[in-house]
């Protein structure tokens, strides 16, 4: 055994006698390993270099010329909420992912001695369950995944009669749905709904580059009344999973029942194409997404964000539960869109 740790390069290079580059390499080590996500390839990399400008440290172990550990870490800078080396900003399941302890081991010392040279507030890994790190954990999101049915009438009736009938609402009012790639209508949307969350807006170039890196892996789902666009969702996809993660809807939406008729047109889609997870991803404990998951049949299961303190003295609470925010949140909800779509990509680039 011959471990050596090492850092994926600025520019990528081939690096074994078939001409396989080391992002391939790195994503094939992904691809076999069962607790990798897509959240752990490599093309993030790319993405939180060119959509936000962070700086990333993507830290992978070899033996001799095999990757047998990753841990790809981001360094998010804030003049207003610090900083963090997280794995990985704006992904809901991030860590490391290792063949044995030996190899864990050697990817934490190496993230907590990088940690305390670049001199952040912590370091936090995404991890979906406990390590046995010993460090202060944020107990407050949980993920929802749930295996898909066989059929369409299978799915329809796996889902809790309330929700249901939403559903069938939804199919009733005529909307139509319609997946590929949509571009900047899929971005419009999902603009409209965090504003009206109080919540600062990606920039568009985000998912721009993030179709660029992922291609077909990175699909939207529209959903129209007539021609008009009422709700959408930008979805990952990966091996055998799919994961709805950036969704939105118009102020039409609610009287159609298109948010619900959505995740059901993905739901479907997804079953055509083979795929057997659906991952409806992270909520805030206690909140309202985290009750409608709950209301589609999904069981709730506990992320453990561990935290390796650095200068800060406890876990930072940088997110819209923490009250010092509210007044914030709710002037940002009653700010004209095209103001919140100018300034809001100036804020959320630093909330990883």
């Amino acid at each position: 055994m011959s471990l050596s740790l090492h850092y994926l390069p600025e520019t990528d290079v081939a690096s074994t006698p078939g001409g396989k580059t080391l992002s391939e390499q790195w994503d094939s080590f992904v691809e076999l390993s069962n607790e990798a996500t897509f959240f752990h390839r490599s093309g993030w990399k790319r993405v939180l270099e060119k959509a936000f400008g962070h700086k990333t440290y993507f830290l992978y172990v070899t033996d001799n010329d095999d990757i047998v550990g990753i841990l790809p870490l981001g360094h998010v800078k804030s003049f207003l909420f610090g900083q963090s080396l997280i794995s990985l900003p704006f992904c809901v399941y991030g860590g490391i992912v290792a063949r044995d302890e030996l190899v864990k081991n050697l990817l934490t010392e190496a993230a907590c001695g990088l940690a305390k040279e670049l001199s952040v507030d912590t370091l936090e890994l995404r991890n979906q369950a406990p390590s046995n790190a010993g460090w202060p954990t944020k107990s407050l999101y949980a993920t929802f995944r749930k295996e898909i049915e066989s059929d369409h009438e299978k799915i329809l009736k796996s889902i809790p009669n309330k929700q249901r009938a939403v559903v069938r609402k939804g199919i009733q009012k005529g909307l139509v749905g319609d997946e590929g790639w949509h571009g900047n209508r899929i971005y419009n949307v999902y603009a409209e709904s965090v504003r009206n969350l109080g919540t600062p807006v990606f920039p568009a170039k985000y998912f721009r580059v993030l179709r660029e890196v992922f291609g077909d892996d990175c699909r939207s789902l529209m959903i129209t009344h007539e021609g008009r666009d009422v709700a959408g969702v930008l979805s990952f996809y990966f091996k055998d999973q799919v994961l709805p993660y950036y969704a939105g809807s118009t102020a039409a939406a609610r009287d159609l029942y298109a948010h619900g008729y959505m995740y059901w047109e993905l739901m479907k889609n997804a079953c055509d194409q083979g795929i057997r997870i659906f991952d409806y991803g992270r909520s805030k404990v206690g909140t309202g997404p985290y009750n409608f998951k709950k209301n589609w049949g999904f069981e709730p299961e506990p992320l453990y964000y561990e935290n390796f303190l650095v200068k800060a003295s406890s876990i930072p609470e940088v997110n819209p539960s923490n009250p010092k925010y509210q007044m914030f949140i709710n002037a940002w909800k009653k700010m004209p869109l095209p103001v919140a779509n100018m300034f809001g990509p100036l804020l959320s680039r630093s909330l990883g």
